[in-house]
């Protein structure tokens, strides 16, 4: 079947669903060019099927192409951004990386070297996972390429700090902890969001404050609002080149039950979604969205959450490398 692609700016865009079916063909993200079917491209999205590292349901290996297939009803035009992400910059979808799904440490080293290998170009990536495990190798890549530790909005129902699970060091609720034990984090910038639910114990907080951390309820989302909390964050990061990580779990369950670990009381996907908008014209040098679990998911109401909560965040990211052109 020929595939009619909607092209502008010389950028090639997704099929043309006005002259093929949504429903029909193989399943990129927003049913954008394969890596291998454009010149270039300045954004990657790429999947990472991995959950070696989760504690309680597994599946987030599956999230990658459950999300692409969630994709399909994605549009070109952002009027939320007033923007066409995909006109700006090329954007394809690069696959996804094989990691070893029984060795952690090794699938850490080939995702660190993976992203690293997708960005010697200059480009920038949009990770879908996959379990949170993966957010430390691509925190390391981010760091090297912006030859400084970043800034980090961390969406999630968790604190994703702890130390071990089981005597393991590398596993979706430490990668942060590493992170700012490796120094590839600024800890003057780096913040969690959506955060609620039980804890082992006090500690567990206060072990977070030593790391650095802010913390963003999702109780104070609700008494404080949108616009205070992005005017807060935005304080907060400054100009620093700033790294978006998003566990689809920082949703309440109402809005994302397809995840390994849910927890009562979550952010509502119009507020995850204002959040990051409000984050326009920020130094974004890369993000993921992890822990989509699809065995756990009803009429894809978690895979649509995370199709467009990668799509604000690919359009943050065509923003900022359309104003970078025109300003240089």
């Amino acid at each position: 079947m020929e595939e009619i692609r909607v092209e502008a700016n010389g950028k090639i865009g997704p099929i043309d669903s006005s002259k093929i079916p949504r429903f029909a063909g193989p399943a990129t993200y927003a049913r954008l060019p394969r890596l291998d079917q454009a010149p270039e491209a300045g954004i990657k999205v790429v999947g990472v099927p991995f959950d070696a590292g989760v504690s309680y349901r597994p599946g987030a290996r599956f999230g990658s192409n459950h999300v692409r297939e969630s994709s399909r009803l994605l549009r070109p035009y952002n009027p939320a951004m007033d923007l066409s992400p995909f006109e700006e910059v090329q954007v394809a979808d690069a696959g996804d990386m094989a990691v070893n799904p029984f060795n952690i440490n090794d699938a850490i080293e080939t995702i660190q070297q993976n992203a690293l290998d997708l960005t010697a170009d200059g480009s920038t990536l949009m990770t879908i996972g996959g379990d949170h495990t993966i957010a430390l190798p691509l925190l390391r890549a981010a760091s090297e390429r912006a030859g400084e530790p970043v800034a980090m909005l961390h969406f999630d129902a968790h604190l994703d700090t702890w130390d071990t699970y089981f005597g393991a060091e590398y596993t979706h609720g430490t990668p942060f902890r590493r992170a700012v034990e490796e120094g590839i984090l600024d800890t003057e910038a780096i913040s969690h969001v959506g955060t609620r639910g039980p804890l082992y114990g006090k500690k567990d907080l206060e072990d977070d404050k030593r790391f650095g951390f802010g913390i963003v309820t999702s109780s104070d989302v609700y008494y404080q609002g949108v616009r205070e909390i992005v005017d807060k964050l935005r304080d907060r990061i400054g100009n620093r080149p700033l790294y978006i990580s998003v566990d689809i779990d920082v949703l309440d369950p109402a809005h994302a039950p397809g995840t390994g670990t849910p927890e009562a009381g979550g952010i509502t996907s119009r507020e995850l979604l204002e959040i990051l908008r409000g984050m326009r014209g920020m130094n974004l040098v890369g993000a993921d969205l992890v822990e989509v679990s699809p065995a756990y998911d009803h009429a894809e109401m978690t895979g649509i959450a995370a199709s467009h909560v990668a799509y604000d965040l690919v359009s943050l990211m065509a923003d900022k490398r359309t104003t970078e052109q025109k300003d240089s």
